[in-house]
């Protein structure tokens, strides 16, 4: 493809159009690389064969973008821009891989700058893998924000207004979802923190890892419905026997590889894989995906195996490919019905919803709120100015306040008093003590059969949907401004803080 000035880079440099460049011409359908980064220092052997793949794609004309991972797993590997400085030096657009689960704020915003200022613009926003493994131990989380709280961070240096900051940053911005989920208490929140990660600044989407067309076809059409106009790139996976195994144990958050498909991969030879690999890229052309995203770092022979087999295909092909491969996991919940002829959405046939479940204690709290602590509830007044006054008063009387406070919350709901309180936000569930990534802005995409990734608790944002569900609030669950706690708050009373206006809450409005 001829490059023209318009495609000219900031540094001089003559490369390929860039991804927001590529992704704003609807007739181009994108190809994005990943590369596994090593653990270890660039100069070893691993590193140095990565780093040899990565310099063969960057001469390849078909690889329109490398996109290079943030210590996936949870365990500590090279930095994604020790190998990205190399890539984009050559004219490779790049895109780097950011998860919150290693960095708080402040980090994540120094880091920005960092990648800015040399000449990384393309950022996937993640929360990330839980960690699994660390020095002499397993690494302790951070998760101070989350995914959307990245996104709303970046978007905001995006338009100068970073904390501190005296000048505008210039990130193309994406961020994942993770639908290949079994249950709808999963699935739905999903789709409904999508909508909130685009709103927050989010402008091309990567699905995680299934095989399943039709949950892929379903992403687009609810993508479409919703009015949400951002690109989505397919993840096609090039499996192996061993990565199978890895995937259907659960090893993995957020990736499927149900039974059915394990036991037919077993004993398979490369060939059958990178035909799988190429039916899925017709298939992502098919149902109006933008590009794919091609995992598993195939080797430069088995990445024009794929592009080439996929071409040759004829243009109806992708539609018994589609039929072919559903391996979906029992029971799984779709947001439409079947449609008996494509085996895909029936758009104009939701699927039937649960009834969900809502607990005395969260009906009970409810009332509460509205009663007491909702900003137009008819005892916020007299809670605010009795709040003001004791903020005045001697510390013993504020002291006693919070204790009451503590009483309460603490046995009802395994409060952490952390101040800045978002029980409202997960309908009465605290993240602070039931969530070990602390999500406040929906479910991260680690969830499998509605359990945590961490221990087999329930997640608390499928907790939250089924609870929202009886009074029919679910699809709002996720509205409003993303939710970014306040670290100064921690050990203060989130009572006075609520009355007061120094919680998030009082952020929003």
């Amino acid at each position: 493809m001829a490059v023209s000035p318009s495609d000219r880079r900031p540094d001089g440099a003559w490369g390929k159009p860039t991804l927001r460049q590529l992704l704003g011409r609807p007739d181009q359908f994108v190809v994005v690389s990943e590369l596994v980064t090593s653990r270890g220092l660039i100069t070893e052997a691993r590193a140095q064969g990565i780093l040899s793949l990565a310099r063969e794609l960057t001469e390849h004309p078909r690889v329109d973008a490398l996109s290079i991972t943030d210590n996936p797993g949870g365990h500590a590997m090279l930095a994604a821009d020790t190998l990205g400085t190399d890539l984009i030096q050559r004219g490779q657009e790049v895109i780097i891989h950011l998860a919150c689960k290693d960095w708080n704020r402040n980090a994540l915003e120094s880091r920005g700058w960092k990648l800015g200022s040399e000449g990384f613009h393309n950022v996937l926003a993640l929360s990330g893998d839980y960690p699994m493994s660390g020095y002499k131990g397993v690494a302790a989380p951070v998760f101070d924000i989350d995914s959307v709280g990245l996104l709303r961070m970046f978007s905001d240096m995006n338009e100068g207004r970073g904390d501190g900051s005296t000048g505008a940053t210039d990130f193309f911005l994406g961020c994942v979802v993770t639908n290949h989920k079994r249950y709808e208490r999963e699935v739905v929140p999903q789709y409904l923190k999508l909508r909130k990660k685009v709103e927050n600044g989010a402008r091309f989407v990567i699905n995680q890892i299934g095989y399943d067309a039709r949950k892929d076809d379903e992403l687009v059409r609810w993508m479409a419905l919703d009015g949400l106009d951002v690109p989505v790139l397919a993840n096609v996976y090039v499996l192996t026997p061993r990565a199978a195994r890895v995937f259907n144990s659960g090893r993995i958050p957020g990736v499927v590889v149900t039974d059915e498909l394990l036991a037919l991969v077993e004993n398979r030879d490369r060939s059958f894989f990178l035909d799988l690999a190429a039916k899925q890229v017709a298939i992502a052309r098919g149902i109006g995906c933008r590009g794919i995203y091609l995992g598993g770092q195939p080797s430069l022979e088995e990445f024009d195996a794929i592009l080439t087999a996929a071409d040759a295909f004829a243009p109806e092909d992708w539609r018994s490919f589609a039929k072919e491969i559903q391996f979906a996991q029992p029971n799984e919940f779709y947001w439409f019905e079947r449609d008996p002829e494509t085996g895909l959405s029936a758009i104009d046939q939701p699927a039937l919803r649960s009834k969900g479940h809502a607990p005395l204690r969260y009906r009970f709290s409810r009332r509460l709120h509205a009663l007491v602590f909702g900003r137009q509830a008819p005892l916020f007044d007299a809670g605010r100015a009795l709040y003001s006054a004791v903020d005045q008063g001697p510390a013993p009387v504020r002291k006693s306040l919070h204790l009451v406070e503590q009483g309460v919350k603490v046995p009802l709901f395994g409060c952490k008093d952390c101040g800045d309180c978002s029980l409202p936000d997960v309908a009465y569930l605290c993240p602070e003590s039931q969530c070990v990534k602390n999500q406040r802005n929906g479910p991260c995409g680690g969830t499998r059969e509605g359990k945590c990734e961490v221990g087999e608790k329930d997640c608390i944002w499928a907790l939250a949907y089924d609870r929202l569900k009886v009074f029919g609030e679910e699809a709002a669950m996720l509205d409003g401004p993303a939710v970014i706690k306040d670290n100064s708050l921690r050990g203060t009373s989130a009572w006075a803080n609520t009355f007061l206006g120094r919680d998030h809450q009082a952020k929003e409005n």
